[in-house]
């Protein structure tokens, strides 16, 4: 182990180690004349607190920075409390999505030193300056300005080569978002900031030099400005490079042809488009605040889907204010008929700062106290349908999402309800093994097989005709020998 002293280090535990952490590199970009005597380290989930914390101090830093989002806070709860029971004089800041709102809730903010609330990359600066300088702030809890973006400094260099080798390159173009969805945080941005094209795209240049070809945008709405977002697009199209691959999160219903036309000309494998269309209930999105063109959404997914070469991942949230079991089955049906490669079906959740918190009385929405805290129940879902529901979900991934599985996919689409369908196949996999996890893909295709002769009523010929194309499809030849 290399000891080396860092007066400031950043730190977080991703998700996993493939995830790089673009906060920590936005903040370290921006440290100014502090940069030097700063260091970036991360960890993931998967890793012990004892042994995060050995590493941390054997840097022997003055100032520890912690980002915190809704999967690590558990993990860096105890990581904060070993580093201070070791090292009392460590200053501890926190930062991150998970601790900029209902901070006098939550435990971990009293582990702390300080906690810097909102993009922090300017309010950061200040805090280290006054700390070494030996004159701290009196407030522990710090509401940081929105920085301008025209004065920042982009955070790409900050990427290492084992980054680039190795991991996921983030990027974004703008923050914030429009639109005030109740489920999200972004429902509590004044606006969509945009950063200067010329500068970014020049970053995005050298990220190319440097051999990236990854890129997932962060913008939680790439296609609201039409111009840049042609920009952009352009700019990756004009490059020499044939095998870049672009990741966007786009509104449904805003698809110009300024835009199709660019889509277009994407090779396969060049692009990823997530799209939330989260229900088609429009009585539920007026409630929620969320404004979409549900047929506007649906011409432009099937475009999508039968005129370009994108990878479509489009999102359902089951559990939405004052939605039943039967909205979910029309949102599904419809979703699902339109075929999209990936549907992310994901529980509510009650993110903190979010205003579905407004909705929790009127429908009765009980969350669960701990992270992530995903609906528990309902006024319309009991407790029990919502656990069905999180199978269903697990399931689908498993199965419909998975690519392994896309003649019974197809099979399930042309049925008259393929929600109803796979929700009891959910229920009988569930009696069946007891688990949603580490199931053997052997043991998933006869379970599959099985469970269409038993639940969907398919018979053996058929099934077994399914199940030997999956197996062909996966180059594994012979039939499998429970057919």
């Amino acid at each position: 182990m290399t000891h080396q002293t860092t007066d400031i280090l950043l730190t977080t535990l991703n998700a996993r180690y493939r995830h790089a952490a673009i906060g920590l590199r936005y903040l370290r970009a921006n440290l100014q004349e502090l940069q030097p005597r700063s260091r970036i380290i991360e960890f993931d989930i998967s890793q012990r607190p004892l042994d995060i914390a050995e590493i941390i101090l054997a840097q022997k830093p003055q100032i520890v920075g912690i980002s915190l989002s809704i999967w690590n806070i558990s993990p860096s709860s105890q990581l904060i409390r070993l580093l201070k029971r070791i090292n009392p004089s460590l200053v501890v800041v926190l930062g991150g999505p998970e601790v900029s709102h209902e901070q006098e809730q939550q435990p971990i903010i009293t582990l702390a030193d300080y906690v810097v609330a909102g993009e922090g990359e300017v309010a950061f600066l200040t805090l280290c300056r006054q700390l070494l300088a030996g004159t701290p702030p009196p407030n522990r809890q710090i509401q940081a300005p929105l920085p301008d973006l025209n004065q920042l400094t982009l955070p790409y260099r900050e990427y290492t080569a084992e980054d680039i080798a190795h991991r996921v390159i983030y990027v974004e173009a703008s923050r914030g978002c429009p639109y005030r969805c109740a489920f999200c945080l972004s429902a509590l941005d004044d606006q969509v900031r945009s950063f200067p094209l010329a500068p970014f795209l020049e970053e995005m240049a050298h990220l190319l030099d440097r051999g990236v070809r990854q890129f997932k945008f962060m913008d939680r709405t790439f296609n609201l400005k039409i111009e840049s977002a042609t920009t952009i697009l352009d700019f990756f199209l004009h490059r020499p490079e044939r095998d870049i691959f672009l990741h966007f999160e786009v509104v449904p219903d805003r698809l110009p042809e300024a835009i199709r036309q660019r889509i277009a000309q994407f090779p396969q494998g060049g692009l990823q488009l997530e799209v939330g269309i989260q229900t088609f209930n429009q009585t539920v999105l007026s409630r929620i605040g969320r404004k979409q063109e549900n047929e506007k959404s649906e011409e432009n997914l099937k475009w999508l889907v039968q005129q370009s070469h994108a990878h479509i991942h489009a999102d359902l949230i089951l559990g939405l204010p004052g939605e039943s079991l039967e909205s979910i089955q029309a949102s599904f049906d419809r979703l699902v008929k339109i075929n999209p490669q990936d549907i992310q079906v994901g529980i509510l959740k009650r993110l903190r700062g979010t205003p579905i918190v407004d909705h929790a009385a009127p429908f009765n929405l009980l969350f669960n106290p701990d992270p992530p805290y995903d609906l528990l129940s309902s006024d319309t879902l009991d407790f029990p349908t919502l656990q069905r529901l999180r199978r269903l979900a697990r399931y689908w991934d498993l199965i419909g999402n998975s690519g392994r599985f896309s003649a019974f996919r197809h099979h399930l689409i042309q049925r008259p309800s393929p929600f109803e369908d796979f929700l009891h196949l959910s229920d009988w996999l569930f009696a069946t093994t007891g688990r949603t996890h580490k199931i053997a893909l052997m043991r998933l295709f006869e379970l599959v097989y099985q469970g269409m002769m038993e639940v969907m009523q398919v018979d053996q010929q058929k099934a077994a005709s399914l199940i030997k194309k999956e197996f062909r499809a996966s180059g594994r030849g012979e039939p499998p020998p429970f057919i």
